[in-house]
């Protein structure tokens, strides 16, 4: 099989890796790191007429999207138009991430457990109702920002700001519409479900680790980390999280003439009863839940994406399990989120620790050969072991062994389970 990764970022790198153990892979537009296990294609995750052109000059069978803007757009529409096989959602069924507000529809719908919501378009609107709502509180974007676009606010005051700095076009058309969110108390939790809109299968369920600093400090940020197995998902949790929320949301985009196929992201907060509700909803995989949810599979990731691509038979197992524990470090750049610092050169291990894989995500080589930092999020240390704990500590070497000025990366991710684990 010959596959097409589209993006060009840790998780596409992830994807392709995976991806490459039953398939030739190749990645567009790619990175350094992609390199090593695809061919890289210089052409743009948001080319949809060069990106058709390129399947079809290298006779490729399938497409991979990885990034959400893209199917946003209607790349996969535009590919099966083209008659091109392609795993993710069409724009219709993408808005379940590019649209918050939708995506509240769809689960009040539903009646699926989500944090109570109003929505607003006008900034004295939003403050209004900020007023007599309790603290602390959310206020999120409605639009694709980047996993940037969610804040949690201690105070009327700092919500009433951050409402109007988002309606005022931080985000640009992105924040032209925020919700504004009750704040659900709990631990957060990651879920990956592929599915062909009507069947569904679990990957192993993971937790992300948003905010910049250790301890969970530090602003919002698109992901410094994140870890599986979660040792508080049990079979009882994931058995409601697949009749609370995802077969109702699927029926739902079914019922709504959009039917999800693809992999779909469930973004949770379970809370102290262990009732999981719906923080957000993602259209393709996360990043940098990726990094560690595939590493820790013994599967054929591309057999799966290629039954519900084409719409062939497919019987799943209801659930895959981790064989192992995974943990990724994301290695950032000085001034990550806002403003992060570009250029520096970066020093890489000569050879990679036993049990670790280094993803690329915002790397770039120069003619002569030294790799550069060209993005926030730099390089996810990944690191492997029979628990989290042993994990963690092997990816917390392999990001420290990655150099360059500035470096920024949190040195407790899987913290909780390290918690658990020190108190069992």
């Amino acid at each position: 099989m010959r596959i097409l990764v589209i993006g060009g970022g840790g998780r596409e790198h992830a994807l392709c890796w995976a991806l490459s153990r039953a398939a030739v892979v190749f990645c567009a537009p790619g990175n350094p790191g992609t390199a090593a296990v695809a061919t890289n294609l210089p052409v743009a995750a948001d080319d949809p007429d060069k990106l058709i052109e390129a399947v079809r000059a290298r006779r490729l069978d399938m497409v991979v999207v990885g990034p959400e803007a893209p199917l946003a757009a209607g790349l996969v529409d535009r590919m099966a138009a083209a008659g091109v096989a392609a795993f993710g959602p069409t724009a219709a069924a993408a808005r379940i991430e590019a649209s918050k507000a939708f995506a509240k529809r769809l689960m009040a719908q539903a009646g699926v457990p989500t944090a109570l919501t109003r929505t607003f378009t006008d900034t004295a609107d939003a403050k209004r109702y900020i007023q007599g709502h309790a603290e602390p509180l959310v206020v999120k974007a409605s639009g694709l920002a980047a996993g940037k676009g969610a804040v949690v606010c201690a105070t009327r005051v700092e919500a009433a700001e951050v409402a109007a700095d988002m309606l005022g076009g931080r985000f640009g058309a992105a924040g032209r519409e925020v919700l504004v969110e009750e704040f659900l108390e709990g631990e957060e939790l990651s879920v990956f479900v592929m599915t062909d809109g009507e069947r569904w299968m679990l990957l192993p369920a993971s937790q992300d680790h948003k905010r910049l600093g250790d301890g969970d400090t530090g602003p919002n940020t698109g992901g410094m980390g994140a870890y599986t197995p979660v040792s508080i998902v049990t079979d009882d949790l994931l058995e409601r999280v697949e009749q609370r929320v995802i077969g109702p949301v699927l029926g739902a985009l079914a019922g709504a003439g959009c039917p999800y196929r693809g992999l779909l992201y469930a973004g949770l907060m379970v809370t102290p009863s262990g009732d999981p509700y719906v923080l957000e909803f993602n259209c393709r995989f996360g990043d940098p839940e990726t990094q560690a949810v595939l590493p820790a599979l013994d599967d054929d990731l591309a057999t799966h994406c290629w039954r519900i691509a084409t719409r062939e038979t497919w019987r799943p197992p209801e659930r895959l399990p981790a064989v192992r524990a995974a943990v990724t470090t994301v290695v950032a750049a000085r001034g990550y989120p806002d403003a992060p610092e570009k250029g520096a050169a970066i020093t890489l291990p000569a050879d990679l620790p036993a049990e670790t894989l280094l993803f690329h995500a915002g790397t770039a080589r120069d003619p002569d050969g030294t790799l550069r930092v060209a993005g926030g999020r730099i390089l996810c240390a990944t690191g492997l072991g029979p628990d989290v704990p042993t994990a963690a500590e092997r990816s917390r070497r392999l990001a420290e062994a990655v150099t360059f000025s500035g470096r920024v990366f949190r040195r407790d991710i899987g913290w909780r389970e390290a918690a658990r684990a020190g108190a069992s």
